[in-house]
């Protein structure tokens, strides 16, 4: 039973999901700036490269089962898909913005027949809706910021992830109308018809993200100074503690800890009489 994933051919989302598929053991065989295919190291599962705001729509039509995307390109394209996790990474937010010297600064100051220009015309019409404004949409495909300056809009909607951009250009934030990261989505139909394996993806690709930002600590510390490493070592379920059976009167402990807390950590570990330290990366945890 074969799998086909959608991955955007290039963009800033691109790479990290490369990275994703190979720590989750889906590394591609084939490389290469004009490909649009790919096996994996799994038999039964391939890649389709494709433009970011496609995917949605591609697997809604079944072109393909699985789909990583973002939140605001599924919405955009109105696609009845399956949202099976978050991966966590590009976070953005669709915000509503006007020029600084504006009188708008809240929603209740926009009257309708206004005109907001955007690359995301349902989704922002669908907000305007909402609220009960008639308003005339300008679908661009970018640089949106410069269109309430020459006179093509009143408002933008345009995506954000610190702002910064949109301060630059010399516009304030109205409102928000979606926050956005990567998702895995799937066909809703190939989904119950493979949900085994499509379920073993999902299961790696949370794995990789749930592995994000930890490390694994291993250490050699004789029983006399255990209680005082175990006051220090963190882990999900506290550490682990076996026999070394080659050193008497000692134990290796090992335990998952965030990455922020290794420098000092290990340095306290070492005061409290543990030795042979050894920090692991981790790339899935199930």
């Amino acid at each position: 039973m074969k799998i086909k994933i959608a991955i955007p051919s290039k963009g800033r989302i691109s790479t990290p999901i490369i990275n994703i598929l190979e720590k989750a053991g889906l590394g591609l065989e084939e490389s290469g700036n004009r490909r649009l295919f790919s096996k994996t190291h799994h038999n039964d599962i391939d890649v389709m490269f494709a433009r970011a705001a496609d995917i949605a729509s591609y697997v809604e039509d079944g072109v393909v089962d699985l789909g990583i995307t973002g939140l605001d390109l599924v919405k955009e394209s109105e696609s009845d898909v399956e949202i099976l996790t978050d991966l966590k990474f590009g976070q953005t937010s669709l915000v509503l913005a006007a020029p600084e010297t504006s009188d708008v600064n809240s929603t209740t100051d926009i009257k309708s027949g206004v005109t907001v220009a955007t690359e995301f015309p349902n989704l922002t019409n669908s907000y305007l809706i909402s609220l009960g404004i008639e308003a005339k949409i300008v679908e661009l495909s970018g640089s949106t910021e410069i269109a309430p300056f020459i006179g093509v809009a009143d408002l933008i909607s345009d995506l954000t992830s610190t702002g910064t951009t949109l301060k630059m250009n010399h516009l304030k934030v109205i409102d928000n109308i979606l926050n956005s990261s990567v998702k895995l989505i799937a066909n809703k139909n190939r989904y119950k018809n493979k949900k085994s394996l499509i379920n073993t993806i999902k299961t790696s690709f949370d794995g990789v993200i749930d592995a994000e930002g930890k490390k694994l600590l291993m250490m050699n510390v004789p029983t006399d100074y255990l209680k005082a490493v175990e006051r220090l070592m963190p882990g999900l379920t506290g550490p682990t503690i076996s026999q070394v059976i080659s050193v008497k009167d000692t134990v290796a402990v090992q335990g998952v800890v965030n990455e922020e807390e290794v420098f000092e950590l290990t340095s306290k570990l070492k005061d409290a009489g543990a030795r042979d330290i050894l920090v692991i990366p981790i790339e899935r945890i199930i």
